[in-house]
């Protein structure tokens, strides 16, 4: 899995791509608990950053990468072009989808 690069643009300069093995997603669903909620709620009254969520945030899409990385190393790719992220949260739940596109690429 360590072996997968990732690339946000539509290619890997120093690299041509040999193989495509099409879209690959990488999900994570993830919640605070009840207490820490409460916590940050009133810390939405004062304003400012809302640590725990920036926290919450950072690891779900860690999370995504890694399960992105981890499928398409499954397919036999060895770099994800185009890579992207959609996240959206409903109240204490953060939801993070990481993609791009599956390739095998050699070193130019």
């Amino acid at each position: 899995m360590n072996d997968v690069m990732i690339s946000t643009m539509n290619d890997m300069p120093g690299y041509k791509v040999t193989e495509v093995f099409g879209e690959v997603f990488g999900l994570t669903t993830r919640s605070r608990n009840a207490i820490s909620s409460m916590g940050q709620g009133l810390k939405q009254i004062a304003g400012g950053e809302i640590k725990g969520y920036t926290s919450l945030q950072h690891s779900s899409r860690e999370e995504a990468i890694a399960r992105l990385k981890d499928e398409a190393a499954k397919k036999g790719a060895n770099a994800i072009l185009a890579m992207r992220f959609d996240s959206s949260t409903f109240g204490t739940v953060d939801s993070v989808a990481a993609y791009g596109t599956a390739v095998k690429v050699e070193k130019l």
